[in-house]
């Protein structure tokens, strides 16, 4: 009896995940199962999909581990779709390889495998780049996922980081990962809205899936589900500007930025000496990491190194560690950084004459992002447009075909905020030091409501 090759093992009988957001998750390659069990993937349970946001929208405690099976599902649905209904018949016709599938739900699976605690955070103040882990995860020979993939052909593991990465020579399979729609963005944004209890985020994905199809240069959608299509967009506009950009969950990521670049500087002051171990993350002050460093940190780490830096003998990273486990954002004020610059200035000294470090209290913000645009050959980062199919076989980008796609077209949507602690606000009644703060809070408050710059809704 002859062994059946590991990639085109089936199990016999296929397992599901019951999801919140896709009902069930349906895992029938035993490659998939076992990379499901592997280490590096049970990783993702332990870091939060959404990072400080849940601090904000307290039901978003969902992890990267329910994101990337998701994306997973997605994946595997438009795979069976292309293959009932648009499949390749001669090379080149622009139809769907069903060989193509088990790279494409590996790439899904993993794709998000080098997030690091608090992701983008975390990113920032140490200059990790996810993606880059995420391939590193994959290909080296140090990782259980390395060596499940491997036992599908030895290169497959650089098939699927080239997927991630975006250079594997089929479109249609990276536009599938990764594109201004695809299986990534599709779930986040369903997941994101159902954990945070919004309903901006919710859009037509069986509708979206039904119209689907792809063709030579990768993923195209049937003009008749335009609708759908123009309601992801706007989905996705109106998540980032209500849930992914809220004011407040900017505030904790002010904090959290702050509380590390503290933790660091202490680290390398020859004349300061943590109370507490700071084993794991010796490597990331040091700016030596390696993957194996990497993988140990997740949220609960961090989360640990918090808890100890609070009984810290440094004012700063103490006051900061009690501010992030204890929900105390920042506040914040928008403000017009060609206009109201010197008003900021002012704020910052009125700010440091109360007693605090303006270079751990105070903090210049901002969030944009681009809801759609299409593609720019000229630009730095090219953009795949959303490309629709009429009944003729003609192909017309969406934004010439939607009047609600070609308003938000190129254009970015965000802020500039101006953080500070949320003393500075306080009533006078209400401060321990009133003779100190009286006169910093009336010039102080005035700037604010002397309607140069907004004053703070958030809570």
């Amino acid at each position: 009896m002859s062994l059946v090759p590991y990639k085109d093992q089936l199990l016999p009988v296929e397992k599901v995940f019951r999801d919140p957001v896709h009902d069930y998750i349906h895992v029938q390659h035993q490659v998939i199962l076992d990379l499901i069990g592997s280490r590096e993937f049970q990783r993702l349970r332990r870091i939060k999909q959404l990072g400080t946001a849940l601090f904000t929208f307290h039901g978003a405690e969902h992890s990267r581990f329910t994101h990337s099976l998701g994306v997973y599902e997605i994946a595997r649905r438009i795979c069976d779709k292309f293959t009932r209904n648009f499949a390749t018949v001669t090379p080149g016709d622009g139809g769907w390889d069903d060989s193509e599938r088990l790279v494409v739900l590996c790439a899904a699976l993993l794709h998000d495998m080098g997030h690091g605690p608090y992701s983008h955070t975390f990113e920032r103040i140490f200059e990790t780049d996810h993606e880059a882990f995420t391939a590193e995860i994959i290909t080296s020979e140090e990782t259980e996922v390395n060596r499940i993939l491997r036992q599908v052909s030895y290169d497959f593991p650089e098939k699927v980081a080239s997927v991630i990465q975006k250079t594997y020579p089929n479109p249609q399979v990276v536009q599938l990962i990764s594109s201004q729609i695809d299986a990534d963005r599709m779930d986040y944004l369903l997941r994101d809205a159902y954990f945070t209890g919004v309903n901006y985020g919710t859009f037509d994905l069986t509708r979206i899936l039904r119209v689907i199809r792809p063709y030579k240069e990768g993923i195209s959608f049937q003009v008749s589900g335009m609708h759908a299509v123009e309601d992801y967009i706007v989905s996705r506009y109106q998540m980032y500007m209500q849930v992914y950009f809220h004011p407040v969950s900017r505030g904790m990521e002010v904090i959290l930025n702050h509380l590390l670049k503290r933790a660091k500087e202490l680290y390398l002051d020859p004349d300061y000496k943590f109370q507490h171990s700071v084993a794991s993350l010796i490597p990331f002050f040091e700016n030596k990491v390696t993957l194996k460093d990497y993988l140990k940190l997740d949220d609960g780490t961090l989360t640990t190194y918090f808890t100890k830096w609070r009984e810290e003998n440094d004012s700063v990273l103490s006051d900061l560690a009690g501010r992030f486990l204890d929900r105390h954002p920042f506040k914040s004020v928008s403000f017009n950084l060609d206009t109201d610059l010197e008003i900021i200035e002012k704020m910052k000294a009125l700010i440091t004459a109360a007693g605090y470090d303006t270079d751990y209290y105070t903090a210049l913000n901002n969030s944009y992002d681009l809801p759609y645009d299409f593609y720019r050959p000229k630009t730095v980062n090219t953009r795949t447009q959303i490309e629709l199919v009429q009944a003729d076989g003609s192909f017309i980008e969406l934004s010439k075909a939607s009047d609600i796609v070609a308003a938000i077209t190129g254009k970015a949507r965000g802020d500039e905020r101006f953080y500070f602690p949320k003393e500075i606000l306080a009533p006078l009644a209400q401060q321990t030091e009133v003779n100190l703060f009286e006169s910093i809070f009336e010039e102080f408050t005035h700037y604010i409501n002397n309607g140069a710059i907004t004053e703070p809704k958030n809570n």
